[in-house]
């Protein structure tokens, strides 16, 4: 964070936040463009300042969803971060520090047992349903910067259509069969489409997005929030490629999940594992194409360490519905996995 953001964060908050006397830790981000600092206040407090980049457009309006959609969130008792001030002409945001300890950390830490992640896990997908659930009264689809609902034309264009173009065709060059791969692409949204997509959808919802403080999850990154069907966050959560969870713990985690949505609302649980497996090949392929865009054009070679267990995962999901279903796609994924 340069000294002028530095500036502008303290003024934002302050006469007891004085520059000269604040540290500043530069904090880096994933695969986000936005710069992240943590500010130290010489009597203890801690704060995370969050900035978009300088002269776009789209971050700025991004930012003010955050701002938005977090003081929704937290006004309904939703575990994320409190905001403390924002610049809507910068878009700086000022929030509560959740310090350094995400989900992921947990999973991958020798001395944190199984019997705690799998109780953390239960705590993320109760909050997740209260979130789904909580989170779309009131809400005002004018808070999204980007569109207002997760419908057919996102599934097609911004995950099997990213897919098929940052890991299939950019990143690997292999040849394929477009109108095949369109009309099972086609089939799929339109199935998936069917679900409810009027709850509250976080759409990153991942275990690197999940802070852990005090043995309490927080869910962070959720700027990109809009409507959408219930099964579409716990999928992004089960099948993550970060975690690698057995199949066993994810179908525990499903009738856990179930349990603290039907206490808030009535929903079949049979159509809701079936819209869940749809769901769930979507998420998948916005998860590969996501991979294969940071890692080959923003040279984040992190996240290509994902990308294989991400294809088997989606092998599986696939086999699981019947190749014959998509049986284009299952191809490909095949041919994916053997030229990676």
């Amino acid at each position: 964070m340069t000294q002028s953001l530095l500036q502008q964060a303290c003024t934002l908050l302050g006469e007891d936040w004085q520059a000269r006397s604040v540290q500043a830790e530069v904090l880096t981000p994933d695969g986000s463009l936005r710069r992240f600092c943590r500010l130290c206040h010489p009597h203890g407090e801690q704060l995370i300042a969050i900035a978009p980049p300088v002269d776009d457009e789209s971050a700025l309006r991004e930012a003010v969803a955050g701002w938005k959609i977090g003081n929704h969130l937290y006004a309904k008792g939703v575990p994320v971060p409190r905001l403390h001030a924002f610049d809507r002409k910068s878009g700086l945001l000022i929030c509560e520090d959740l310090g350094n300890t995400r989900l992921h950390d947990l999973l991958i830490a020798s001395q944190v047992s199984l019997s705690q992640i799998q109780a953390l896990y239960e705590q993320v997908v109760t909050q997740l349903a209260l979130m789904q659930v909580r989170g779309r009264d009131t809400f005002d689809t004018a808070w999204c910067w980007d569109t207002p609902r997760y419908d057919q034309q996102l599934m097609l264009e911004r995950e099997s259509g990213y897919f098929l173009q940052a890991l299939c065709l950019d990143m690997l060059g292999i040849s394929v069969n477009k109108a095949a791969l369109q009309h099972e692409f086609t089939a799929l949204a339109q199935k998936a489409a069917r679900a409810d997509a009027g709850f509250f959808l976080h759409r990153d919802f991942q275990s690197r997005n999940i802070m852990v403080a005090d043995g309490r999850v927080c869910f962070i990154d959720y700027q990109a929030a809009r409507l959408g069907p219930l099964g579409y966050d716990l999928a992004s959560l089960l099948i993550d490629p970060y975690a690698g969870l057995p199949a066993d713990i994810q179908e525990g985690l499903l009738e856990c999940y179930l349990d603290a949505l039907t206490a808030m609302v009535s929903y079949d649980r049979d159509q809701f594992t079936n819209e869940y497996k749809l769901l769930a090949v979507q998420r998948n392929l916005q998860i590969l194409g996501a991979f294969a865009f940071l890692s080959e054009q923003r040279g984040k070679l992190f996240f290509k360490g994902y990308i294989r267990p991400a294809l088997q995962t989606l092998t599986h999901t696939l086999s699981s519905m019947g190749k014959s279903r998509f049986p284009f796609l299952a191809e490909l994924v095949e041919q994916c996995l053997t030229d990676l």
